[in-house]
């Protein structure tokens, strides 16, 4: 059986039992093309599968990713009699993972630099449009959302009148509706009405961000253009982390200006935590917890709650001694 034939066989049997399989579907569609689809499974080389592994660059956790996926497919493949062992570069104990990547925080001023830098920013070779760009910067730290949910609203998705976005096909198959504020409905309604353009498709089912040419934005591109841009506001961590702030930081950064709000006006956080985590589309208040990062601002209101609570109850308990 050819490489791409065991592959697609081996996510349908995944995908059957409800797992969400879309990250790793995407790299083991990446390993056939590499290899090449129509290559017999059992002809593949222990060096060509290594190669796939390592790449090019240093090692990171996506090599260790890679490494599980096709632990899994090869097992798969073992267990159904279509190959009779496992290749050795799967065999032998992969290496100690790197640490995890420790979000980026974006400060107001950071934010603000980024979207003033999408209007002189020279992005002609993507097709990007300037409007575009900063309409995705919003929307990714307006909503929270994750780039993916991002780059796949249609017009369809847009309740402006309500300030409603419906967030089809996420991260663990569910849809969710999420309420937006004024300022970012006032945005996204701008870059609706500028999108009015017979270059732009206009159908409900059409991407509601898209390219010069009218194309739905691709990732990869996007993630190349705003590296660029980070660079170019000169927005740079210099905390020691191996990496640079990314896209995705924005939602980190999203959550924690929403707690750190919440703290100021006195809110009941703990009983509006479930509230960000369906917000957020996680399926448990553990996914939400991962980005609770502990800013200076959120750790000082975090500490005058507390400290509002500790006096609070110690003069109660003073009270109730007397």
């Amino acid at each position: 059986m050819t490489i791409e034939s065991l592959t697609t066989q081996y996510v349908v049997f995944r995908k059957s039992a409800g797992t969400y399989f879309v990250p790793a579907e995407n790299l083991l569609k990446t390993f056939c093309r590499k290899i090449g689809g129509q290559t017999e499974a059992s002809e593949i080389s222990n060096d060509q599968i290594q190669a796939f592994i390592d790449g090019t660059g240093q090692l990171t956790r996506y090599w260790h990713r890679k490494h599980s996926v096709l632990l899994g497919f090869y097992r798969y493949a073992i267990s159904r009699g279509y190959l009779a062992e496992m290749p050795l570069a799967l065999s032998n104990r992969p290496p100690k993972q790197p640490g995890a990547i420790v979000p980026y925080i974006y400060t107001n001023e950071e934010i603000r630099r980024l979207l003033e830098a999408t209007v002189p920013f020279p992005n002609q070779k993507s097709h990007i449009h300037r409007h575009t760009l900063r309409t995705l910067l919003l929307v990714l730290y307006g909503a929270g959302l994750r780039l993916s949910e991002a780059l796949n609203l249609t017009l369809a998705d847009m309740d402006l009148a309500a300030s409603v976005l419906t967030i089809r096909e996420t991260k663990f198959y569910k849809t969710r509706l999420v309420p937006i504020g004024k300022d970012l409905q006032r945005a996204i309604s701008e870059y609706v009405e500028g999108r009015k353009s017979p270059v732009f498709p206009q159908g409900r089912e059409a991407a509601f961000l898209v390219d010069a040419k009218g194309m739905a934005l691709d990732s990869g591109t996007v993630r190349r253009v705003f590296r660029r841009l980070r660079a170019f506001a000169g927005v740079v961590r210099t905390d020691g982390a191996r990496y640079q702030p990314r896209l995705h930081d924005l939602r980190h950064a999203f959550v924690v200006d929403r707690l750190t709000t919440w703290y100021k006006n006195g809110a009941d956080v703990q009983k509006l935590l479930p509230r960000l985590s369906t917000y957020l589309g996680h399926l448990s208040i553990a996914s939400t917890q991962v980005y609770l990062t502990m800013t200076p601002e959120l750790l000082c209101e975090a500490s005058r709650r507390f400290e509002k609570y500790a006096i609070g109850e110690g003069a109660k308990w003073a009270t109730t001694e007397r």
